[in-house]
């Protein structure tokens, strides 16, 4: 495979060379069964704790509040099913949103089958939630919600802080999926006010297949499968302790370069780079989701009088990685939920892209990738009935 310029790291990261090196090693030095009492077995044990205690140093958590997982689906998957679960007897309503990553809405549909209540909130054509939407919902059989802290398809960042405080008035545990969110914005839980969180290692440089789920201290949650009764009976199964040392470093590394503000406005100038060379380069583009509160990395951008799926293929050929939405609904025939939620027609999420920048990029790359997506929109142009013949100015509609 040639190299590629890769936009696509809202759907995973490459590795970065420390991650792989703390996970080479401990699988090669340290490949005792952590759950053992002999020396080597301490050994595992120590990588995974040195692990916990670095996933709560990037989210201002304690220790004791990690639970170890497999990744972000994993954690939503605990949070609400062994929340729900956990609090039913209180209660079956719980809250979410149209717009959430699979992880959540699917099992809250899951949950309506158990015989929980779900109210799915709207969004507005930012793709923002309303607080006021979010607390005419509540109700006093609501016992838990989950809004996610930053959109993967579009970016866009949710006012957390404040559903979590209405949610908190009304004595309604919070979740919320920052998956999306971590290593690239400052998280803090104590600040936010959330009850649980999820983080993914492999979308902020780690492994994948790691993650973790924040549990406030306090807050029950039961288990969603059974077994040895590792992670405090929470998570169970041995622990696969490489890639768990990984992520804690992919944790470390992160919390490093927020603090030192390494990436984050080269990232976003990338970015601002290539949302302005498309817009003012290819007539009838547009930008989906607020232009002001997303992550400075991510670009969902519609292109119109094209398929999204048919232009991927061009850039893939031209050695470009993007993508069409979730990489998560890959595969799927079906346009973006969360473009329609925001109001795009079906044809309008099908013509609709999502680039996504990483630390490795480059402003050469950045200049190749627009150039070769103005060809590409043009190609796909030259055979459009619904194009032919039109003229628009760029970043406005025909």
């Amino acid at each position: 495979m040639k190299e590629c310029i890769y936009l696509d790291n809202n759907a995973t990261t490459k590795p970065d060379p420390e991650v792989i090196q703390s996970v080479n090693r401990t699988m090669i030095e340290v490949y005792y069964n952590p759950s053992s009492i002999y020396q080597g077995a301490l050994l595992s044990r120590g990588a995974i704790e040195d692990a916990r205690i670095s996933a709560a140093a990037l989210i201002g958590a304690q220790p004791g509040e990690i639970t170890l997982v497999s990744g972000g689906t994993e954690a939503d998957n605990m949070a609400l099913l062994g929340g729900a679960r956990a609090f039913s007897k209180r209660g079956k309503h719980i809250i979410t949103s149209t717009v959430e990553h699979s992880a959540v809405y699917k099992t809250c549909l899951m949950l309506e089958k158990e015989g929980f209540d779900v109210t799915f909130i709207g969004c507005d054509e930012d793709g923002l939630i309303s607080p006021a939407d979010f607390k005419k919902a509540i109700r006093k059989e609501t016992i838990l919600a989950s809004i996610m802290l930053a959109n993967n398809e579009t970016g866009v960042i949710q006012p957390i802080a404040e559903f979590a405080s209405l949610a908190r008035e009304n004595n309604v545990i919070f979740h919320t999926d920052a998956v999306q969110a971590a290593g690239k914005i400052r998280i803090d839980v104590k600040e936010l006010g959330v009850d649980m969180l999820s983080l993914s290692g492999h979308k902020f440089y780690g492994p994948k297949g790691t993650g973790a789920l924040y549990i406030r201290k306090g807050v029950s949650v039961l288990p969603v499968f059974g077994g040895g009764g590792q992670e405090k009976g929470l998570r169970q199964g041995t622990e696969n302790t490489p890639a768990i040392a990984g992520f804690g470093k992919a944790c470390e590394l992160a919390k490093k370069r927020l603090e030192e503000e390494k990436d984050g406005d080269r990232i976003k100038k990338l970015r601002d780079m290539l949302e302005n060379g498309i817009l003012e380069n290819i007539p009838a583009s547009y930008v989906n989701g607020s232009r002001e509160k997303r992550l400075g990395n991510t670009l969902n951008i519609r292109i119109g009088y094209t398929e999204g799926d048919s232009l991927l293929i061009r850039l893939d050929l031209e050695g470009i990685c993007a993508s069409a939405g979730s990489a998560c609904a890959s595969g799927s025939v079906e346009p973006s939920r969360v473009l329609t939620a925001m109001g795009l027609s079906n044809e309008e999420a099908a013509s609709s892209i999502r680039f996504s920048i990483g630390r490795n990029n480059t402003e050469e790359e950045i200049i190749r990738a627009i150039e070769v997506i103005r060809a590409s929109a043009e190609k796909l142009r030259e055979v459009s009935p619904a194009w032919k013949g039109r003229v628009a100015a760029p970043g406005k509609e025909c």
